[in-house]
């Protein structure tokens, strides 16, 4: 039988380290189901949901202990089960670029939960604009919006928050 665990490291970054990781999963029978990295600063960081049989668990700790020597890898691993699966949620994608300023993420993340849309996914980067220098703050995000939920008035009131925090945003469902 299949288990999951949720396994995040976080670390010096370096070329490698990916295939560093990897391979201890690969050696201890385990198998990368979903995954997230990043460099964060000068740091690396990882989230991956792993399956494997009961012996991987115990494998893929000492095996991760091996490894995290120089580049000061912090591991954790936490079992997990499947994700129920719903049918009543419809995915919407949203993107945001503004300005940079505090409180976006905040701000967005408040306008979900009130209405009790879960957010699922998130991605966040701050750049230069391409001409002017200033600096910009983009962030992408996968939303789950409940079946019950009037989609026009969640638009607007969208395009409201948009407006009064000076946001270019989008909220559009996911296009197969």
């Amino acid at each position: 039988m299949s288990q999951l665990i949720v396994l995040s490291a976080i670390g010096s970054d370096r070329t490698g380290v990916v295939q560093d990781i990897s391979k201890v999963i690969l050696s201890c029978g385990g198998n990368i189901e979903e995954s997230r990295m990043t460099t964060l600063g000068s740091e690396f960081a990882v989230l991956m949901l792993v399956s494997g049989n009961w012996h991987t668990l115990d494998r893929l700790e000492r095996g991760l202990d091996k490894i995290r020597g120089d580049d000061n890898l912090t591991f954790a691993i936490r079992p997990t089960g499947e994700r129920p699966t719903r049918d009543d949620l419809m995915p919407y994608v949203v993107d945001v670029i503004s300005l940079d300023q505090q409180g976006i993420v905040f701000n967005l993340a408040n306008f979900f939960a009130a209405r009790k849309i879960e957010i699922a996914d998130v991605a966040t980067r701050r750049y230069a604009a391409a001409h002017t220098g200033s600096p910009m703050f983009a962030v992408q995000a996968s939303v789950n919006v409940p079946s019950n939920v009037n989609l026009a008035q969640l638009r607007e009131e969208f395009a409201d928050l948009c407006d009064r925090m000076n946001l270019d945003g989008i909220l559009e469902p996911v296009k197969a």
